[in-house]
């Protein structure tokens, strides 16, 4: 028996040992993942870029601060409970961020990282008023948040031709995501003299709109927003070119704007247009340098047709935001090995100006991120790209968002939120 306690106790020590080691030997990012399910092609592309980037950091550098990144997937089919059991498997395991990678995964688990301080990076999706940095200490939406997005493309629709007196049509798949900037539209309709017509599409009919192009070629908007995900924009797309809506007025979100939605469809998408704030092609030092170290050398789930289309470059700037947020950590803690609370430090200072994007090879690639404590949006600036019949090409310069309108509203929705949360804990800011 006296055998068998020390035993125990050895191998209990060796247990602790290597679980120090690991935290110590390894950066830990988990990503939740989509790799089947109706968002597959979609998902699969987003992962493939995160995952990547942080590869490469790991052969090119031997990853960051001398520290080897575990960039961790975890499969969540899109699904939101799934996620929820993601999050909760990574809990003491000392994960630096969460990526969710679904608005309702975010929705379920935003309360959760004051309590484990780990933070939620959701980069351009979730909940808008994650924005405001005092109110939501542990979530952050770099670059931008939907409704700035909103207000962008209304400002490219202005410079087309006006709004006033106009009709925006405004189709959305019917979940929180799709809902997301309603309240942009409410109050910006009445002020800048457009009227909004909504038309919701269920997750069910995503590939049957017949009914909702109906509606549209009756009503005769102006312009058409969407806001869809997966299979709901090639049919949309492809719905809109059969009923001859032009399809140079018809612009989608970031997320409805990728390779998988026009490739199938090619010469019959041209004109499409879309927002984005990343850009396409394999143009840039820091893809090439991942096809170099991880691609070519058959490293990742990568195909080689994949780097530079437009949900591979998002994902990769997604890592690109994450690594840089725990680079800044480490100087101002002076620890390699950080914790989730050091890395929210982190993202509220990174500082991914002109010239850092430069030094990173991504000149050129997206609108600089600037973090702060109160703004955990950056209120970045977006472009407008249009599908040329083979490729999606920039046309136009970086769209600021209208501030003065998105600000008061964040304000007030980031209130609410909170306002039957008992104990929800908030910052100040200087």
């Amino acid at each position: 028996m006296k055998k068998l306690f020390i035993g125990a106790v050895m191998a209990l020590g060796t247990a602790f040992s290597s679980v120090s080691l690991s935290f110590a030997d390894e950066l830990l990012v988990p990503n939740m993942t989509y790799r089947v399910g109706p968002y597959a092609a979609n998902g699969t592309m987003m992962a493939n870029g995160f995952t990547d980037y942080f590869l490469m950091l790991n052969e090119r550098d031997g990853g960051i601060g001398g520290v080897k990144v575990k960039a961790e997937e975890c499969e969540t089919g899109y699904k939101a409970q799934v996620g929820v059991e993601c999050y909760e498997s990574y809990r003491g395991k000392n994960a630096l961020v969460h990526t969710p990678n679904s608005t309702g995964i975010t929705l379920q688990i935003l309360q959760k990282a004051p309590e484990d301080e780990v933070p939620i990076l959701t980069m351009g999706y979730g909940l808008s008023a994650a924005a405001k940095g005092e109110t939501f200490p542990w979530a952050f939406n770099y670059p931008t948040s939907y409704w700035s997005q909103m207000t962008s493309i209304l400002s490219y629709i202005e410079s087309q031709g006006g709004l006033k007196g106009k009709k925006i049509g405004f189709l959305y798949l019917d979940v929180g995501y799709g809902r997301e900037p309603i309240p942009v539209l409410e109050e910006l309709g009445p002020k800048m003299g457009f009227e909004t017509l909504y038309v919701p599409v269920a997750g069910k009919e995503m590939q049957n709109q017949s009914s909702h192009w109906l509606t549209i070629r009756k009503e005769k908007p102006d312009w058409v927003i969407m806001w869809g995900w997966g299979a709901m924009n090639p049919t949309a797309i492809k719905e809109a070119a059969k009923t001859r809506f032009p399809l140079d007025r018809f612009i989608g979100n970031w997320w409805s704007g990728a390779h998988v939605d026009t490739q199938a469809l090619g010469s019959k998408a041209k004109g499409y247009l879309a927002s984005s704030f990343t850009t396409t092609g394999t143009d840039f030092p820091a893809i090439q340098d991942m096809i170099k170290y991880v691609v070519k050398p058959g490293g990742s789930k990568t195909e080689m047709g994949m780097p530079g289309k437009v949900l591979y470059n998002r994902g990769m700037f997604n890592a690109v935001i994450i690594a840089e947020a725990i680079e800044v950590a480490q100087k101002m803690t002076g620890k390699k090995n950080v914790t989730g609370a050091d890395v929210r430090l982190g993202l509220e200072n990174i500082k991914l100006d002109e010239a850092r994007l430069k030094e990173l090879g991504l000149e050129g690639f997206t609108a600089p991120v600037i973090g702060s404590c109160a703004d955990h949006e950056n209120g970045g600036s977006i472009f407008v790209q249009q599908w040329d019949g083979s490729d999606w090409k920039r046309i136009t310069g970086l769209i600021p968002p209208m501030t003065d309108v998105v600000q008061p509203l964040l304000t007030a929705a980031a209130e609410k939120y909170v306002s039957d949360k008992s104990g929800w804990t908030t910052q100040k800011c200087n």
